[in-house]
């Protein structure tokens, strides 16, 4: 499935499976904030891509998920290298999902997130 916003930012799957996901982001200039730490939204954006890449082989057919809400914590500032994020389920519902992701620099853990997710059938009743 085509996803342009992974391709805008430059993240990549390493792994995905039922549950689990492990993706990565080389930092470059474009995800600096004006004071030449990477934006938080670079870590949100791989814990948040990251959740949705674990539930979603957990899916039946026909039904999608969409994020309800994810918490973030920042540890760490980065400035270069590459950020990798780790996520699985804590647990499945029927209708919803929670979900953690930690984001590492090398081995330093930069950021943590928990997020809960609505599983849905498109046209019917989320959540």
């Amino acid at each position: 499935m085509a996803h342009p916003f992974i391709d805008l930012i430059g993240l990549r799957f390493e792994e995905r499976r039922p549950g689990y996901s492990r993706c990565t982001l080389a930092v470059s200039e474009k995800h600096l904030n004006p004071h030449g730490v990477a934006h938080g939204a670079v870590a949100f954006a791989l814990a948040d891509t990251g959740m949705g890449a674990a539930l979603f082989p957990t899916l039946s057919p026909g039904e999608i998920c969409a994020t309800i809400e994810i918490k973030i914590s920042y540890f760490k500032p980065v400035v270069s290298g590459a950020l990798s994020c780790v996520t699985e389920i804590v647990n499945r519902g029927k209708k919803v999902a929670s979900m953690e992701s930690s984001v590492y620099a090398g081995e330093a853990l930069v950021a943590k997130a928990s997020g809960t997710y609505s599983i849905f059938t498109p046209g019917g009743n989320a959540a």
